[in-house]
């Protein structure tokens, strides 16, 4: 048996660590003379007393770590490891256009009777003034009606067409003969009705027709 020198504890012969406390065993020196026994109380290194003890190292309270754990611990996973490139934050899905958004279009007034058949108008985006030219002002209406109304039943401001968003409306602004649509009752002024391409527009006697097409 192989006593511990660090805790006591007695070991089968052969072992290098203690299986008590781990601590490294020292083998036992033959004797000198022959393997006789070392006589007691005869000083150590002298014929026939006991082998000096080899120098033993210090016990270990815990296992020493395996070789490169502890860079291994330090070692971020593959997933991890920064490569230096920036990613991108995820793009955002695209918008779908509004639901029922109107398509872009173009509009225009054609005269059908009572002026010069076939003469066009072209609608503005906004507001566009039906009427005649105003001598004392100089003001032109979007719509001029002047050399289609020789006996002037349009008045100089009649209505006003408004053209925004896809929608048209019509609206009469006080004239003297009033505006009809469809050959529907006289429209009430400051009352906008929305027009339809196709509707038919009177003014004085003068007939309009409405024209709406989608922009190519």
């Amino acid at each position: 048996m192989i006593k511990c020198s660090e805790c006591g504890y007695e070991n089968i012969d052969g072992l290098d660590y203690c299986d008590g406390c781990g601590a490294k065993l020292a083998a036992a020196a033959p004797a000198a003379g022959g393997g006789a026994p070392a006589g007691n109380g005869a000083p150590a290194g002298t014929e026939g007393g006991p082998a000096p003890e080899a120098a033993q190292p210090p016990a270990q309270s815990e296992a020493a770590p395996a070789p490169g754990a502890a860079e291994a611990a330090a070692t971020p996973p593959p997933s991890e490891v920064p490569t230096g490139e920036i990613k991108a934050p995820p793009s955002a899905p695209a918008e779908a256009p509004a639901a029922g958004a109107a398509a872009a279009a173009k509009a225009k007034l054609q005269v059908i009777r009572g002026g010069r058949k076939g003469q066009e108008f072209p609608l503005e985006d906004g507001n566009n003034l039906v009427g005649r030219w105003d001598p004392e002002t100089g003001a032109f209406p979007e719509v001029d009606l002047d050399q289609d109304d020789p006996e002037a039943k349009i008045s100089r401001k009649h209505a006003l067409i408004r053209f925004e968003g896809g929608k048209i409306t019509v609206e009469d602004i006080g004239s003297l003969n009033g505006t009809y649509v469809n050959r529907q009752p006289r429209l009430m002024p400051g009352n906008p009705v929305e027009l339809k391409s196709g509707d038919e527009i009177i003014i004085g006697k003068t007939f309009l027709k409405l024209i709406v097409e989608p922009v190519s």
